[in-house]
């Protein structure tokens, strides 16, 4: 079960990835061109919530309840946060990852609560831009799979 979560998990990180340059990319776009919001720039944010709330819900799976990493470290906390390796997986990318599941949905609603259009493609570009930094810093590019 650990490996085929693990490998869903690892996978799905590329749509994720893709689907967030997409909406940032859209959004820089449409506010350095004073472009009107339309169709896809809602659907891009839409598809971007769900795949990140999808990708959350398998890596929270694989942290409460079957990883092996995140069990070695919670059987000695004080000794996981003392190795890099442990400390990474049991604090710093579900924390990191967290707070960028947020960025993205405070993102999604300031921009669809947004009046004006410049607002709105402003709102998405600073929260999914920063939400896409820390994805970046936080995964475990030495775990990739390609």
């Amino acid at each position: 079960m650990y490996t085929g979560l693990l490998h869903a998990h690892n996978g799905f990180r590329w749509l994720v990835l893709i689907a967030l340059v997409f909406a940032v990319l859209l959004a820089v776009s449409g506010w350095a061109s004073n472009r009107k919001w339309g169709r896809a720039d809602n659907l891009s944010g839409l598809v971007l919530v769900m795949l990140m709330d999808i990708q959350f819900l398998v890596g929270i799976i694989l942290y409460a309840f079957v990883s092996p990493i995140t069990k070695a470290a919670f059987n000695d906390f004080g000794a996981a946060m003392k190795n890099s390796d442990l400390r990474f997986y049991a604090v710093e990318h579900i924390l990191l990852m967290i707070i960028a599941l947020a960025l993205v949905h405070i993102g999604r609603a300031k921009s669809k609560k947004a009046d004006a259009a410049l607002k709105k493609h402003k709102m998405s570009t600073i929260f999914y831009g920063i939400s896409l930094l820390l994805i970046l810093a936080a995964i475990p590019w030495d775990r990739a799979l390609f």
